[in-house]
């Protein structure tokens, strides 16, 4: 870890803390929620040592990245910006792209915005959805699962931040990464989110050192700058009017755990496997599901082996091949 740099990139309009190693192809790594550059640490490590460039930056309102206080400021076109703005700060004009959760969201808002950017897309957790042209996204989840769904619960300023206070951050952000419950979120007001169960003890693949560093981070910048994606959601939505109906069109593989909560979202694995996500991806190479795997397989399942490309099978990715099916993706499209 103590070879990982860190810098500061000042990119579109904000200063954006950045971590990165080794030399190569670049592989830009977007984090979700609530996360940090720390969530791809096995990644750097593991991908760098085969030859690559790997960075991964705090995203805005994130760790030691800046976080401006508007709701109107953390648009997707805001998010894809501040990448955009840092490769061309640091002169890279192509990337493999990787992303998790709401990293994964920016990644498609990148592919679409900037497809010329990306060499290839290794997305995981969070499909491609495609924009409804006469429905929002908070209404519609409203309409799936009512106004105790997580993402509708985070629309109301403060209300989120409060809740999170009841508990501690590192218990907190215990209970978020190692849920096993595939089942969407609901939590009434009445109970709130230390309603979220706590393992008796930390799995093997997060210690006490992974949990504080995030408790850390979170308790000195809060968490307001994530919940604020959520909570432009709807604009986004808005300004993207003019990209309805676009396709991906950019290779890509997708990798996601088969107890992961967005797997069982109604409708989504018909949409996954049944040829709509096909459609709307038409590049899309492979689709990857991890057996006994949750949301948070970038830390759960990174594959502790290096991975030559040579021995890439499907039982690979059964064994936890994040890194190894990065490595075989980035190497198969550069070749």
């Amino acid at each position: 870890m103590e070879k990982i740099e860190h810098t500061t990139v000042a990119t579109n309009g904000i200063n954006m803390h950045v971590a990165s190693i080794g030399e190569g192809p670049v592989i830009l790594f977007i984090h979700g929620f609530p996360e940090l550059w720390y969530s791809w640490r096995h990644q750097l490590l593991s991908l760098s040592s085969l030859g690559y460039r790997c960075i991964a930056p705090d995203l805005r309102g994130y760790g030691d990245t800046d976080a401006p206080a508007s709701v109107s400021e953390y648009t997707g076109l805001h998010l894809v910006g501040d990448l955009i703005g840092l490769l061309d700060t640091l002169g890279i004009e192509q990337v493999f792209l990787v992303g998790h959760d709401w990293g994964a969201i920016i990644a498609w808002h990148f592919c679409l915005f900037r497809p010329d950017r990306i060499k290839a897309l290794v997305n995981t957790s969070v499909p491609f959805m495609p924009r409804h042209p006469l429905v929002n996204p908070v209404e519609g989840f409203r309409a799936l699962f009512g106004d105790d769904f997580y993402m509708c619960r985070f629309q109301e300023p403060d209300e989120a931040e409060k809740d999170f206070a009841q508990v501690d951050t590192g218990s907190l952000i215990t209970r978020f990464f190692t849920s096993r419950n595939p089942k969407p979120p609901c939590i009434p007001k009445h109970v709130g989110f230390r309603s979220l169960p706590e393992p008796p003890s930390l799995p093997s693949w997060l210690s006490k050192e992974d949990v504080n560093y995030y408790a850390n981070k979170f308790n000195q910048k809060g968490f307001t700058g994530g919940l604020n994606y959520y909570r432009a959601l709807n604009l986004t939505w808005e300004l993207m009017a003019p990209w309805t109906g676009l396709q991906i069109k950019v290779p890509v593989l997708f990798i996601i755990g088969d107890l992961d909560i967005t797997y069982h979202i109604p409708g989504f694995k018909e949409y996954i496997h049944n040829g709509g996500f096909k459609k709307d991806v038409p590049l899309l190479q492979e689709v990857v599901v991890l057996e006994g795997v949750a949301h948070f397989l970038t830390q759960e399942k990174p594959d502790e082996s290096d991975g030559g490309v040579s021995h890439m099978d499907s039982d690979s990715y059964e064994n936890g091949a994040v890194n190894i099916g990065v490595d075989m993706f980035v190497w198969n499209t550069s070749n």
